[in-house]
């Protein structure tokens, strides 16, 4: 007796040699918690930039545009239940992804894409080009189901304030998703928020519900990318979305305190427990 295929996940956002950032960070959870992985690079680095050295670039958008093509040819967009973006490493390879979640929803209307508008942080500001980010505002996130900005990036891209749950209901309005769409927003401190604690808040049709967390005293790149791919693997195994944000929280939070435990300069995705936890998913 033949069995069903496991869900199928097309993954568009950075790689790097070393370290747990992008795909390199995201592709090993989902596929641990037994789906598959297209993986489709946007850049290639040899590790993230806070690193002393950087090397490597982003793709060529010929070369991109030819990676694209393949997931075509072999009807990847056709079958794939999930598609998620994340880091993008230029305006044009940022417009041929916003062409291709569109039109890979036009042929599988039951895909559901997940974006990660990966532009910024409160320290740094905004680590992309304004054009850029105007891309993930007026063309990418219209398109999105599911959208997991940080806090700085849900009020850049929405133009309001993320002080209270008012305010998250305001922005999830503002970022025009698409229809149903739901907007997940991490890192939250709310003027009401637990102290010691940051705060997941889903804004969604059918309301608000707040996540808190108790705040790691470490901040380490990959977090964002590793719980954005912990999300779609517990919706992807049937779990409910309030259990998939806490599910990923409770790993991610995992995943930053082991590599703080052995002084790493991102997330670590090693420790037993996290593996373990991966195959329950």
């Amino acid at each position: 007796m033949s069995m069903a295929p496991p869900p199928l996940v097309i993954s568009i956002q950075s790689q790097v040699v070393f370290g747990h950032v992008g795909n390199s960070a995201a592709v090993f959870p989902m596929q641990a918690a037994g789906l598959e992985v297209a993986a489709i690079p946007t850049v290639i680095f040899s590790n993230q930039p806070g690193h002393p050295t950087l090397r490597g670039a982003p793709l060529p958008p010929d070369l991109f545009a030819d990676l694209l093509a393949g997931a075509w040819e072999r009807g990847l967009p056709q079958r794939a239940s999930w598609l998620v973006t994340g880091y993008i490493g230029s305006v044009e390879v940022a417009g041929m992804i916003a062409d291709f979640v569109g039109r890979a929803k036009a042929a599988n209307p039951g895909l559901r894409y997940l974006c990660d508008p990966v532009m910024g942080d409160h320290e740094p500001g905004l680590y992309v080009p304004a054009a850029l980010a105007g891309i993930l505002r007026d063309r990418l996130l219209p398109l999105a189901d599911l959208a997991t900005p940080n806090s700085f990036e849900a009020a850049y891209l929405s133009g309001r304030a993320m002080a209270t749950l008012p305010d998250l209901a305001a922005a999830a309005a503002a970022l025009r998703l698409a229809d149903g769409g739901t907007l997940i927003a991490t890192g939250c401190v709310l003027a009401d928020s637990p102290p010691g604690h940051l705060e997941s808040v889903i804004a969604g049709p059918h309301g608000l519900s707040r996540h808190p967390i108790p705040r790691l005293p470490v901040a380490l790149p990959g977090a964002g990318d590793l719980f954005a791919a912990l999300i779609v693997a517990g919706l992807a195994r049937g779990r409910a979305l309030t259990q998939a944000v806490e599910s990923a929280q409770g790993l991610t939070a995992a995943a930053l305190a082991h590599a703080d435990r052995i002084g790493a300069a991102e997330v670590v995705l090693s420790d037993p427990g996290f593996r373990a936890a991966l195959l329950t998913l």
